[in-house]
């Protein structure tokens, strides 16, 4: 009789390689963590785009959705019936894919949030799909450090609340977020509570601009929560003015302004501005990834932005940041960091006001850079706890071990 160790087989699922770069770095993240910790692990994903993942990752991958216009709006026949057509496929090829794995890692990310428009059908009802998939096969399906958010709306609501029963592990990067799964209806009393895994990664040092003075602002295509739909052009058209008036009023006082994006979809934004004020002092970050816009904020004198991930940068290696925070997952991030006190809403930006905080926060900015060079100590101690945690919880030796019997 021998011991055959066989390695177990891991899947990673999410919106990797869409064009988000917290998602991708949220994948990075676990990945840097599975070849450090468990080098012998098969892995796989189950994500947006595939031939993305695969290239840069060098992780085999699989499309999340059979019918490719699934973030499209279905404006003629043929492609609802195709749209509808794809949710049944789905369903077959997202319980198989979960069948081939010991462990499927949700890693990071909202993926329990509506705090930006969400359709039920789209991501709540595939994560539905694996996490059902998972119970049945006794698969274990992990949502590591999740961001969550209370959600109104019926359907996505009852997705995204037996999506969350139905995990086999949970934690989540706020307590914010596991109040708001709690208020869902869910058991949250054994899941903890992280930073978010994106501070696993490496930090860039801090370096000097060629434009001293420079003032990092990021922005995004902003339209407000699913359940805001029927205002959504209203906030984003107050949203984009009062960032346009707050990056004119830096460029009048002789500041260079790099405009930060986190995502394809906040290009136009990150244009628009741009055109709207009219200097050479105002440019745009062609950031490829987490890693690009990490160099970015650390070469900047201080960072206001809006997106969770461009926060997460900007913390991270040390920068001064003002959030625009458009949910309350921001607002525990910079309570988290110590800046609770340096937060604006993305739903009423009031260039003066944002200007005011924006000048006491740069008054402070010896003392706050102590101040997150001693919180980041914390949060990596906290990130590194995480991973023992899901160590113990996922990769038990015994269920790898497999007995075969030889004959001579």
């Amino acid at each position: 009789m021998s011991v055959d160790r066989t390695p177990v087989r891991v899947g990673l699922f999410g919106l990797f390689g869409s064009g988000n770069h917290g998602n991708d770095a949220s994948l990075e993240a676990i990945l840097a963590f599975l070849h450090a910790e468990h080098p012998d692990a098969s892995l796989d994903a189950m994500c947006g785009v595939p031939d993305i993942v695969a290239s840069r990752y060098g992780v085999p991958a699989t499309r999340l959705n059979w019918y490719r216009g699934e973030y499209r709006t279905a404006s003629s026949p043929g492609a609802i019936v195709a749209k509808a057509l794809g949710k049944l496929v789905d369903a077959v090829r997202t319980v198989a894919w979960v069948r081939r794995h010991d462990v499927v890692i949700v890693p990071g990310t909202g993926v329990l949030e509506s705090t930006l428009p969400l359709r039920p059908w789209g991501l709540p009802y595939s994560l539905f799909l694996l996490c059902a998939g998972g119970r049945l096969f006794r698969t274990r399906v992990a949502l590591v450090t999740v961001g969550s958010s209370e959600i109104g709306e019926r359907a996505t609501r009852t997705l995204v609340r037996w999506s969350a029963r139905l995990a086999g592990y949970r934690s989540f990067r706020g307590a914010g977020s596991r109040a708001a799964v709690r208020a869902m209806g869910v058991n949250t009393t054994r899941d903890e509570v992280y930073p978010d895994l994106t501070f696993a990664l490496p930090t860039p040092p801090s370096t000097p601009s060629d434009s001293p003075g420079t003032v990092c602002v990021g922005v995004m295509a902003f339209h407000g929560s699913s359940e805001e739909r029927d205002r959504a052009e209203e906030i984003h058209r107050r949203y984009v003015d009062g960032t346009t008036r707050f990056v004119r009023a830096l460029v009048e006082d002789g500041r260079p302004v790099r405009l930060l994006t986190g995502d394809e979809l906040d290009r136009p934004v990150a244009s628009a501005i741009i055109d709207a004020v009219d200097s050479p002092l105002v440019t745009a970050a062609e950031a490829a990834s987490l890693a690009d816009l990490m160099k970015e904020v650390a070469a900047a004198d201080s960072v206001v932005a809006a997106r969770y991930h461009n926060l997460v940068s900007a913390l991270k290696v040390g920068t001064p940041t003002l959030a625009v925070s458009y949910s309350a997952k921001s607002d525990d991030l910079m309570a988290l960091m110590g800046l609770g006190e340096y937060c604006h809403p993305a739903r009423e930006v009031d260039a003066d006001r944002l200007l005011e905080q924006f000048r006491d926060l740069e008054q402070r900015s010896v003392e706050l850079r102590r101040t997150l060079a001693e919180r980041n100590k914390d949060v990596a101690r906290r990130v590194d706890d995480q991973f023992t945690a899901l160590t113990a919880a996922l990769f038990a030796p015994a269920g790898r071990t497999h007995i075969t019997r030889e004959t001579s």
